[in-house]
């Protein structure tokens, strides 16, 4: 006994998997240095311009604004749109927070939305029964949960028989397309995060991004502390210190040369879960949109209800063997600081948000996983099945 549990020290002590952790490539240290060598450290400079231009070409989209965070490109995404006080705003409950802070950052209300199972996003009929118990909703947030589009045809429909613009927040989704458009690009504003985490990374910061340029204009200028244009420091409005700075945008410049090259290796994690667990019919991989090809964020799966195997007891099983994984989000309905919030399902029989989140858990994502890796960690997903 001794003896194993020396082992386990030995082992624990070595490599950590991690769920999505950042993949540096070099181009990246080539675009900071040349900040640092013409002295370009300041918010704003070169690389800032550059990497708004890039994305926007990228992704296909006339006008982008880099700010610091997508959370911010969100709170200005409402402000912009002139959502304010006590203003419905539909969200889904599905999702990290910080899809819905921004909401009650301009003091408006939000409405949770219920998920479908076809791809684990916004329910279109669930968003159709809010417009009915809501018909005053000033607009609509979209989720591409993990990387995986949203039933966007549907919900656009929705949105354009009601007036009500869509924010779509592609903060998971960068390089996913839907019907061969990529995610971010079919609202009114998108959104994008390049948190350390992300499929790429500027360390942390975001991307306002839109085909008016009124909106990304105005995006830049109120993350620049809403300077007027004159030549003393005045103000006529309120502003955000939102900016990206130059330097993380050299990241990001470095990063977005390598964006499929990481899409490809994310696709291959997850069609690696789903061979090794096809065999396991209590296991489920995470959907996805037949209609989209997603970018494969994170890799995630349910477990069958009464199996005698849990979410909590696989991510205990990894844990022990120094391996990373995370629970599915908590939807946003359940959360105590919105305990008193609205929340609109499908139908009254069941709520899917919280049957994926009872029964799901995020698989380790990270683009470095090599092989061995990889078998390890199915090795131990199986074994408790």
């Amino acid at each position: 006994m001794a003896a194993e549990i020396g082992k386990k020290e030995i082992f624990m002590e070595g490599k950590r998997i991690y769920l999505s952790s950042p993949t540096m490539h070099g181009e990246e240290q080539k675009f900071v240095q040349e900040a640092f060598d013409t002295n370009w450290v300041a918010p704003l400079g070169p690389n800032v311009n550059a990497f708004e231009k890039e994305l926007a070409a990228y992704v296909g989209i006339a006008h982008a604004s880099a700010l610091s965070a997508g959370t911010a490109a969100i709170h200005l995404a409402l402000r912009i749109l002139g959502i304010g006080e006590g203003d419905v705003v539909f969200v889904p409950s599905l999702t990290f927070s910080a899809s819905c802070n921004p909401i009650v950052y301009e003091k408006a209300v939000p409405v949770f939305i219920d998920s479908e199972r076809d791809t684990w996003n916004m329910s279109p009929e669930a968003l159709e029964k809010a417009f009915h118990k809501y018909p005053e909703a000033k607009a609509v947030i979209v989720v591409h949960l993990y990387g995986t589009p949203a039933k966007l045809d549907e919900l656009l429909a929705i949105c354009e028989a009601h007036n009500v613009p869509l924010i779509e927040d592609a903060a998971e989704s960068l390089g996913s397309t839907y019907k061969g458009k990529f995610t971010g690009t079919f609202g009114k504003v998108g959104i994008y995060s390049f948190n350390g985490n992300k499929i790429i990374t500027t360390s942390g910061g975001g991307m306002l991004v839109s085909e008016e340029e009124d909106i990304t204009k105005r995006a830049t200028f109120l993350a620049t502390q809403a300077r007027d244009p004159a030549r003393h420091y005045q103000h006529s409005q309120i502003g955000f210190n939102y900016r990206m700075s130059n330097v993380t945008a050299g990241i990001g410049r470095g990063q977005l040369l390598h964006i499929e090259e990481h899409k490809a290796l994310k696709k291959a994690i997850y069609q690696r879960y789903k061979e090794a667990f096809a065999d396991i019919p209590q296991i489920t991989m995470n959907p996805l949109n037949a209609c989209g090809d997603a970018n494969n964020w994170l890799s995630c799966l349910t477990i069958a209800e009464g199996c005698g195997v849990t979410p909590d007891a696989v991510m205990d099983a990894l844990a022990e063997e120094n391996i990373e994984s995370r629970p599915i989000w908590k939807p946003l309905h359940l959360q105590p600081v919105f305990a008193e919030c609205d929340f609109i399902k499908e139908n009254e029989t069941e709520c899917v948000a919280e049957d994926i989140f009872d029964r799901g858990f995020c698989l380790p994502s990270d683009i470095k996983n090599t092989d061995e890796d990889m078998e390890r960690i199915i090795g131990i997903v199986r074994k408790l099945f």
